[in-house]
């Protein structure tokens, strides 16, 4: 990562570095971003992108307001349950009382525009959660004080850890109840590794939190009269201040570039606290010292702000996404340079009914313009429903979205977020670059849908709108797959797990006007011969012209799992004439496509025809087409018949906690475990098969099982017998 000189990071806003100066002194103009009015940025080096990241619930929408509201972004903070907040503003939002896409909140604070990026914390929604990561230049880890760690913000964290995302702790709702701040505080620690250290304490008296202690200033921050105030905190803090307060000294000498810091201050020389802070802002934007702050009703927001703007890099500071022209060869050498060649991400995609497409687009070199024409490449999810692209686009406004407000934008520099208009092909995760010189973004890693969902319209005026509305949410959703199963005629949607999937029902309804229902889903199964014998088809007819004569001889007996089809001709004497033979096997091959017993397609069968009988005149290939089809029936009311079910290959990731409960649910499904490995640290990965028919719903189930932390990926493997008490119980497909 490229790192601002030390010199550069203290003054390139010509303001002091204090992280917990008097704001009020500090603040003058800091609420420029009023409503209605879009802030801007004129250099890339003044602009914060933040994504908000934490389980659902820890506080990341009601931080949000907290902030818009502390800069004068918004005239009060609205509540999550009201549904008046900026950034959950969707219809399904408001009535969920939750998250469910990513959202902007753009503000400015001390001339640098921050734009904010909120989440969804539910597992179902990692989309976007995923989407708001590749936008952002930091994160916030958003923790409860009342409800701590879930696992899969532990498992983000270990993600931004691989790419050296810097990172800030922000503990919400200090002021609840059950809130335990040194507890969450050490879980952090503990969960989250080194590096992780208090920034303030929260002074709490009689369940009210009254301000904030700075641990390096060793200053009061008065919150009581909802003005923030300055003085000494009292005595009976010392103790506390100097246990906090070494340990964070400890840990920023130790990120210090000045080699001579940890002696110095080993030998008892008091470390001047603006260096303490200045070396604190760079451990910080390199990613190596992780900040924890605390947020509650009135308190707090001030302190995220300065730390947001003054220790988190700006788009200078934060690597490039791999590039590659359209024919793979990577590009080098482009920046985050407004005069450079454009380079923009879309993020984010929604359909308004009365606006169109809107994109969320993140550009990281170039300007983008009203009006002006773009490349749109992308994006290799052919798999998913979603078509590459390879089209000129003429793009209309611009805005700067504030939640469902679109204020105009006069462009979007290299480092910002704007909001894009009239782009009908952009999809999720779609690079627009030059019509001169078209590039492509290496696009970020999108989970894989894991649990399959059946619909059918309600009535022909639904069926009618489904496919247009359908394409409008796979355009707006990488984690949606679109099946169009031929084998079972069934229309599947593969979504990420119960609340993906009740949310793009709900947008059918609601937003598209199209009534769907759930319907059971069927599994693809097959069916081969049980043993082996001979049969006799038998076409002849007689109709008064030209009539059907076709006798045919066959022997069918099974095959090995996965032999596929083979056909054998054994014919001498010409007693077939050889040009009735393909027909012979046409027939068996049509036949077997349509199954003989229960509907479903026949495989793993060896059919050799050694006799049968033609007439000079009424033979033709249709009538030893039907004569192989007849023979094929005839032989499955001599055998058993047996149906096959796909099996898959299991590799579930899993807590080390959760392995035994893994493997024994595994085995109830009829899952045979191979056997473990063990990943990383305090992980194992579990591979086993286990027959389709039984994890259908294994995406909700696993998550459920292992408290969110769980993961799975699947393929197929083979066809087996299928038991005969669940084989009577399967319904022959529609």
């Amino acid at each position: 990562m490229r790192f601002l000189s030390h010199f550069a990071r203290a003054r390139r806003w010509n303001q002091p570095t204090t992280l917990e100066a008097d704001v009020a002194e500090r603040n003058t103009g800091g609420a420029v971003g009023a409503a209605g009015r879009a802030p801007a940025a004129d250099r890339a080096d003044a602009i914060r992108n933040v994504v908000l990241v934490g389980h659902s619930g820890a506080g990341k929408t009601t931080l949000v307001e907290q902030l818009l509201a502390a800069t004068g972004t918004i005239q009060r903070p609205g509540r999550v349950e009201d549904g008046n907040t900026v950034s959950d503003f969707d219809e399904v939002e408001v009535r969920q009382q939750r998250s469910v896409n990513l959202s902007l909140a753009p503000l400015l604070h001390n001339s640098i525009k921050i734009n904010l990026l909120d989440t969804p914390g539910y597992a179902d929604f990692v989309g976007d959660l995923r989407a708001g990561l590749r936008a952002a230049d930091a994160a916030l880890f958003v923790v409860s004080a009342s409800d701590g760690i879930d696992g899969l913000t532990q498992m983000l964290w270990e993600e931004c850890a691989q790419v050296g995302m810097p990172r800030a702790v922000v503990i919400t709702k200090i002021d609840h109840q059950r809130a335990d701040f040194d507890e969450v505080l050490a879980a952090c620690q503990d969960v989250f590794g080194d590096g992780v250290a208090p920034l303030y304490l929260p002074v709490i008296t009689n369940g009210h939190v009254n301000g904030l202690i700075g641990l390096l200033t060793q200053k009061f921050y008065n919150y009581a009269t909802g003005a923030r105030t300055e003085k000494e905190p009292g005595a009976e803090y010392q103790a506390q201040i100097e246990e906090y307060r070494g340990s964070l000294i400890e840990g920023i000498i130790q990120e210090s570039e000045d080699e001579t810091l940890m002696e110095r201050y080993l030998e008892g020389e008091p470390i001047d606290t603006k260096v303490l802070i200045e070396d604190l802002e760079k451990a910080v934007a390199r990613g190596s010292f992780y900040p924890v702050l605390c947020s509650g009703l009135g308190v707090g927001a001030h302190e995220v702000l300065e730390v947001i703007t003054q220790g988190f890099p700006s788009p200078l500071e934060h690597p490039m996404p791999e590039i590659t022209d359209l024919s793979g060869k990577q590009v080098k050498g482009i920046t985050c340079d407004q005069d450079g060649p454009l380079v923009a991400e879309v993020v984010k995609t929604t359909s308004d009914p009365y606006v169109g497409r809107i994109s969320l687009v993140r550009v990281f070199s170039g300007t983008l313009r009203p009006d002006m024409t773009v490349h749109v490449s992308g994006h290799g999810l052919a798999d998913r429903g979603h078509e590459d692209h390879d089209v000129d686009e003429r793009i209309g406004t611009l805005t700067c979205p504030l939640g469902k407000h679109q204020r105009g934008a006069a462009k979007g520099m290299a480092g910002d977020i704007v909001a894009v208009a009239k782009l009908s092909r952009a999809e999720t995760g779609d690079t627009l670059s030059e019509v001169e010189r078209p590039l492509v973004m290496t696009a970020w890693a999108m989970p894989e849908p894991l649990l399959p969902v059946a619909i059918r319209a309600k009535s022909k005026a639904d069926e009618d709108k489904l496919s247009q509305a359908l394409g409008r949410l796979v355009a707006e959703d990488p984690t949606l797959r679109l099946e169009n199963n031929a084998e079972t005629r069934q229309l599947v949607l593969w979504c990420m797990g119960e609340a993906h999937t009740d949310v793009l029902l709900d947008r059918l309804s609601k937003r598209h006007g199209v009534e769907v229902e759930r319907v059971e889903l069927r599994v693809p199964l097959r069916e081969t011969f049980g043993g082996k014998c001979q049969a006799m088809g038998r076409n002849v007819k007689q109709t008064g012209g030209h009539g059907q004569y076709a006798i045919c001889h066959l022997e069918v007996e099974p095959l090995p799992s996965g032999g596929g089809f083979e056909f054998v001709d054994k014919i001498v004497g010409g007693v077939v004439p050889r040009q009735f033979i393909p027909s012979v096997e046409k027939g068996v091959r049509a036949q077997m496509e349509r199954g003989v017993v229960a509907g479903y397609p026949m495989v793993d069968v060896r059919v050799t025809l050694y006799d049968g009988k033609a007439h000079s005149v009424d033979s033709s290939d249709m009538a030893f087409q039907i004569a192989g089809q007849l023979a094929l029936k005839e032989a499955a009311s001599k055998v058993p018949t047996l149906l096959l079910e796909p099996v898959d290959e299991l590799s579930v990731l899993v807590a080390d906690d959760y392995v035994g409960s893994v493997m024994s649910d595994l085995s109830s499904r009829r899952g045979r475990v191979l056997g473990t490995e063990p990943v990383g640290t305090g992980r194992t990965l579990v591979k086993a098969e286990v027959p389709e028919l039984e994890i259908t719903r294994y995406a909700i189930d696993l998550r459920s099982m292992s408290h969110g932390t769980g993961t799975f990926t699947r393929s197929f493997l083979r066809y087996e017998p299928l038991p005969q008490n669940i084989a009577s119980k399967v319904a022959t497909p529609e």
